[in-house]
């Protein structure tokens, strides 16, 4: 345990460190006595407000449980797109959203950059691949839209390349919601100094330095191209059938909260009746032995 002094004097990304461990701990019984316990102080955040964010994460992730037990039950089909900025915490809000949910029903999906043969496919076609069954939630972290984004700035598409996608994809996404799919989709806005900041705290933490890369850079250089690029997406790409919506991402827990909120109340959901689980006796067979296992195999008591 760190000293009174020492915990003032923590830096941001460290206070969200031990706010991560906390996400993976917390429940009603407990969650008061952690944060006592760590003592931790955000230079943007009081303990009452710190207090107040993982009671209402834990409200909320409770409700989510809920909506996946319906889209099980219902035999929904259930999209919902992340889209912006390099460091704009769409990775954040996506880990909250999935962390009690199981993954055989919610599933993510963050395809990396195109190989050689789906570069020759019908653009939508490995997204495709991807969308879900009856009685699943596929989150995308990025999507289609890298077409108007990154592949447009960078250059690894053409004008006309993505002109045919902006002709296509209101067309593609009305297919998706006539084929029973729920798609919601969100773009999480920061400030310019917002992704300065993050950028650095990634350059600095060895634990997020894996999160930059020669891509992320150059995208902080062209920080007016990502703009211009993000309001013809989003004038060209907000229709009536899928709508986008806007999350302010410059406070990252605000921003999960509202945008965890904002999504339940897209997919109406009630309660699912359920069996309360009866276990078994244990059989016990006299003439059972246990083998002994050597040694060896174990792993090390290192800790």
């Amino acid at each position: 345990m760190t000293t009174e002094n020492e915990n003032l004097s923590l830096a941001p990304h460290q206070s969200e460190a031990h706010d991560i461990l906390l996400d993976a701990a917390i429940d009603h019984e407990h969650l008061d006595e952690l944060i006592e316990q760590e003592g931790l102080h955000d230079p943007r955040s009081t303990a009452d407000e710190r207090r107040r964010y993982f009671h209402e994460l834990l409200r909320l992730q409770h409700e989510l449980v809920k909506l996946q037990d319906w889209v099980a039950h219902q035999k929904l089909k259930v999209v919902v797109i992340f889209e912006g900025r390099d460091a704009a915490g769409k990775g954040g809000v996506i880990k909250r959203i999935t962390q009690r949910l199981n993954p055989r029903i919610c599933k993510v999906v963050a395809l990396p950059a195109p190989n050689d043969r789906e570069r020759t496919q019908w653009y939508f076609q490995r997204y495709v691949a991807h969308l879900p069954a009856a009685g699943e939630i596929v989150l995308f972290d990025r999507s289609w839209y890298n077409r108007a984004g990154v592949e447009r700035v960078m250059g690894f598409c053409t004008n006309q390349q993505c002109e045919e996608f902006f002709q296509a994809v209101p067309d593609f996404e009305r297919m998706l919601i006539g084929s029973g799919i729920i798609l919601v989709k969100y773009w999480f806005s920061i400030t310019d100094e917002e992704q300065q900041a993050r950028f650095l705290m990634r350059i600095q933490d060895p634990l997020k330095q894996w999160k930059l890369s020669p891509m992320d850079l150059q995208s902080r250089s062209r920080w007016e191209d990502y703009t211009k690029a993000k309001e013809e997406m989003l004038a060209r790409t907000h229709i009536a059938e899928a709508p986008w919506w806007i999350v302010d991402a410059v406070d990252k827990k605000r921003a999960r909260l509202n945008c965890i909120h904002h999504l339940l109340q897209q997919i109406p959901y009630g309660p699912v009746p359920h069996e309360m689980p009866a276990l078994p006796p244990r059989e016990h067979n006299p003439d059972y032995k246990r083998a002994e296992i050597p040694h060896s195999l174990y792993v090390p008591q290192t800790y």
